[in-house]
């Protein structure tokens, strides 16, 4: 199987060589879920680089961004405009954090700044789906964002929910699949972005999200569920 990576947005140069950059964290969680070779292509989309042919690839994953969906810069246009493309030929997609909300925003959905979720956020599973294996009724994972989806595409089926964001994970149809989490982040990776960003954190989000580190995380399960999504 070939997976495209869609790569909205770059790792800071200071944490490059510790983590890597976000399609080596892909790469690397979803390689040791896989029980098959799989084949990567990385497309840098924040400055205008797309595969060729949507069928280039047998399916694709869009990363996070430090960016909003609604901010109005011209590759955020063109993203969404891919989505689209990508919805109209029932291409395999799956979305996390800002893919997650560009897709909804693309197909008719809504996404707004609601404040900081960080660290480690546990969502229950609404729907039980075929991918699901192995199948837990809750999951959990770090997150890292201040944006959300608030309004979900007409098509969307919800499939898991908390308490602070409610459109979690959701998908469209048998090609599309996305999480609000990032089963490809590591706990320090979490740890160094909270760091970074400490003055912009309520203290108490800080604090609870430094502390929610000790929890345990679903990162290869996820990446399970994702792989045998992309692979229908």
């Amino acid at each position: 199987m070939k997976v495209g990576i869609l790569q909205a947005d770059s790792v800071m140069d200071e944490f490059l060589t510790e983590f890597g950059d976000y399609p080596d964290m892909f790469e690397n969680v979803l390689r040791e879920a896989a029980t098959d070779n799989i084949e990567f292509s990385v497309y840098d989309v924040a400055n205008g680089h797309y595969p060729d042919a949507v069928g280039e690839c047998d399916g694709y994953i869009i990363t996070g961004s430090r960016k909003s969906v609604y901010d109005d810069e011209a590759w955020i246009h063109r993203l969404r405009e891919y989505v689209v493309e990508l919805h109209e030929t029932r291409t395999r997609l799956v979305g996390i954090c800002f893919g997650h909300q560009i897709v909804a925003t693309a197909l008719g959905g809504n996404t707004e700044a609601v404040g900081w979720a960080v660290g480690v956020h546990e969502s229950q599973i609404l729907i039980r789906q075929d991918f699901m294996q192995p199948y837990l009724k809750r999951i959990s994972a770090l997150v890292s964002h201040r944006d959300q989806v608030t309004r979900l595409p007409r098509e969307a089926e919800l499939l898991a929910s908390s308490d602070y964001c409610p459109n979690a994970m959701y998908r469209i149809g048998d090609h599309i699949l996305t999480f609000q989490g990032h089963p490809e982040f590591c706990k320090p990776y979490s740890k160094v972005l909270m760091d970074m960003r400490r003055e912009l954190l309520d203290p108490d989000i800080y604090c609870q999200g430094i502390e929610s580190l000790d929890k345990d995380i679903q990162n290869e399960v996820l990446a399970k569920w994702m792989l045998r999504f992309l692979m229908g």
